[in-house]
């Protein structure tokens, strides 16, 4: 286990990647401080200016952590299954065990370094006063770390099952936003006295940021003016460490040689199948992507076919089935909306609605455009398009098509709540066109920006971290400028550093609680435009570029 952490913690500390991480998030920290630090020899008695300060602290530890940790497992295993070294560790005297334990240590070492790093401003923050160092420092920097082994150990259990670094990477960030954003879900959106809100408080429990809220003095944030219950450190911790022992005992019980076999269902003939289920065969491919007896029509995009018929999510069954439950999960929403639009009010519904459908877009369309040029020059069909009469327009037209199409209709499936929301409250007719109008242009720019980092790298798993890293520091990470407004942030700086997040963009036009009274609009739309712009033309010269003879 010693050579395996050795091994994997020193090679991740020698990238300029993970060192340029470390001291840019503790050179930023400190400067948060050193901004708020007063210039005169006194400071508050009340120390809510410092405790305000710490919540912007660990609020960026916390995004940090989430937004970062998760890259380095989720490669682990995979690349060693692909490189074939892998089957080479399994042939040692190392156990399953030593193995996981040497992967998983070496992730948290470089977690245990980046809260080190930080430590100092943490130490500024208790000197300000407001703060104490067991009731809020030792608290918070433990849920964080269990933050971390949660993550990690859920990413390695991904990268045991998957077959490539970017689907590893894709499946990794899907199920920790689904473990710390969608899991307070149902808490949100169920109606105060349901029987269902016990089981469902304990499932927010799951993410690590009600016991963050918690330990920074906002435990009753997101739960509607109502006490969400005391001890969300405590729930956290418990479920946190046995969630963590799952994913361990999962992970571990596949690390063997049983890995590599993978043996494949030999199918059945549809004729024989139950009624039953040969109607239920005719529902699911409705559309079936084998049926290709008609050719390209003349004015059909080549490249653009041969991403559709490539891709899992280009043919037509899957896209069906995707926008069908993204349809059916925006009308069950909107059902829960008017149900609760009495208690909570018609901006916070929408505010709801408008985060989900954000979050969808960050979650699938980095997964399907930072492989468009990054696949194919690892797999070596950049060269083949290369020798096609294509020109550089139309190849990444092609590329450029089959990733907006999806993402397009995947949007359009989730308009049906806007419907209902705006047939139960009439004034949002006016709001839901601005809330779209966002909704489109971050798509625009999503989809541009994982092309671009797609053609700037040559592995697709690199592509795909830096386009997840980019969308969420833009959507989450200038949301702490609006975490520490009035202190240490004045309106105008959060006013500013909101400008260019698409996301308080769109809750700003959905009139949202703590947006509304920021002047959002147009500037974003044209901040977004211009980037989209600016996108589009380095990625046609990028594309040229790499289409010409080396």
């Amino acid at each position: 286990m010693t050579a395996i952490l050795r091994r994997e913690l020193v090679t991740l500390l020698r990238t300029w990647t993970a060192m340029t991480v470390e001291l840019g998030i503790a050179l930023a920290f400190a400067l948060l401080i050193l901004l708020r630090w007063p210039t005169e020899a006194h400071v508050g008695l009340s120390g809510a200016e410092a405790r305000q300060v710490l919540r912007v602290f660990g609020y960026g530890l916390l995004a940090g952590i989430i937004l970062l940790v998760p890259a380095f497992p989720a490669t682990s295993l995979v690349r060693e299954k692909v490189r074939g070294t892998l089957a080479l560790l399994l042939n040692t005297p190392l156990t399953p065990w030593s193995i996981y334990c040497g992967k998983l240590l070496g992730v948290l070492g470089f977690v245990a370094v980046l809260l080190v790093l930080t430590a100092p401003a943490a130490a500024a923050c208790h000197a300000l006063g407001g703060t104490s160092v067991t009731g809020h420092l030792l608290p918070l920097y433990l849920v964080l770390f269990v933050a971390a082994v949660q993550t990690a150990s859920l990413a390695l259990l991904v990268s045991s099952s998957a077959n490539s670094t970017d689907s590893a990477l894709r499946i990794s960030y899907g199920l920790v936003l689904l473990l710390t954003i969608v899991s307070m879900g149902p808490y949100a959106v169920l109606p105060v006295g349901s029987g269902l809100r016990d089981a469902a408080l304990w499932i927010r429990c799951l993410s690590p940021v009600p016991a963050v809220m918690e330990v920074l003095g906002q435990g009753d944030l997101g739960a509607h003016g109502l006490e969400a219950g005391a001890g969300a450190v405590g729930r956290f911790l418990f479920l946190g460490a046995l969630t963590s022992a799952g994913f361990m005992l999962a992970t571990v019980a596949r690390i063997n040689h049983r890995l590599f076999d993978r043996s494949r269902c030999a199918g059945v003939m549809t004729d024989d199948l139950s009624g039953r289920n040969r109607a239920w065969r005719k529902l699911v491919f409705l559309v079936d992507p084998q049926r290709r007896t008609r050719y390209i029509g003349p004015l059909t995009n080549p490249v653009m076919v041969k991403e559709f018929r490539c891709r899992r999510f280009g043919r037509s069954h899957w896209m069906l089935r995707l926008i069908a439950a993204c349809a059916v999960a925006s009308l069950a929403l909107s059902c829960v909306a008017v149900l609760g639009v009495v208690d909570w009010g018609v901006s916070t519904i929408s505010s709801i609605l408008v985060v989900l459908q954000v979050s969808l877009l960050i979650l699938i369309t980095p997964s399907l455009a930072s492989g468009l040029i990054s696949a194919e020059r690892e797999a070596g069909g950049w060269e083949l398009l290369q020798m096609t009469p294509l020109s550089a327009a139309a190849i990444l037209a092609g590329k450029l098509l089959s990733v907006a199409w999806p993402v397009f209709l995947v949007l359009c499936a989730t308009l049906p709540g806007y419907a209902v929301m705006t047939y139960v409250e009439p004034a949002l007719s006016f709001q839901v066109p601005r809330v779209l109008v966002c909704l489109v242009l971050l798509a625009a720019f999503a989809v541009l920006l994982g092309a671009a980092l797609s053609s700037v790298f040559r592995h697709t798993a690199a592509a795909t971290t830096a386009a997840y890293s980019v969308l969420l520091a833009l959507c989450a990470g200038t949301l702490l400028f609006w975490l520490g407004r009035d202190a240490p942030f004045g309106h105008r700086t959060v006013q500013a550093a909101l400008t260019v997040n698409p996301l308080a963009a769109a809750l700003n036009a959905a009139d949202a609680p703590g947006f509304a009274q920021y002047d959002l609009l147009p500037a974003n739309w044209w901040f977004l435009t211009g980037a989209c712009v600016a996108l589009a033309a380095f990625l046609l010269a990028r594309t040229w570029q790499l289409t010409r003879p080396q």
